[in-house]
């Protein structure tokens, strides 16, 4: 897989455009978070499926494109299932609980094609 990273030059539209997708992207991984540790037993696919829910819920969410949606609810489960594997091991001293977090600069669209 290639990642490309760039400075874009855009219009003041663009700009807020993209900060509203951050904005977006950083509440969908909060809430799945939130919804994750209220709720026992939730998988990946229950996740997904919350997101799902929180389109359906806020317009704002809608607005942003579905697979950016699933793309943020990837790096969620990423640190649920990295802090189970760890709760197995008995080496590791510090476990490292999923926190919700407050400066998130990236938006993944994934597309295939």
């Amino acid at each position: 897989m290639f990642i490309l990273e760039f400075k874009a030059i855009g219009k003041t539209t663009q700009y807020q455009a993209i900060e509203e997708a951050i904005r977006t992207v950083k509440f969908i991984r909060n809430k799945s978070l939130r919804f994750w540790m209220d709720n026992k037993g939730v998988g990946q696919k229950g996740l997904y499926a919350y997101s799902t829910l929180l389109r359906k819920e806020f317009p704002f969410v809608a607005d942003l494109n579905s697979s950016a949606c699933q793309a943020s609810i990837e790096p969620t489960w990423s640190a649920i299932s990295r802090f189970y594997d760890n709760c197995k091991k008995p080496s590791v001293k510090k476990k490292g609980y999923p926190k919700f977090k407050k400066n998130q600069r990236s938006v993944e669209y994934k597309t295939s094609g």
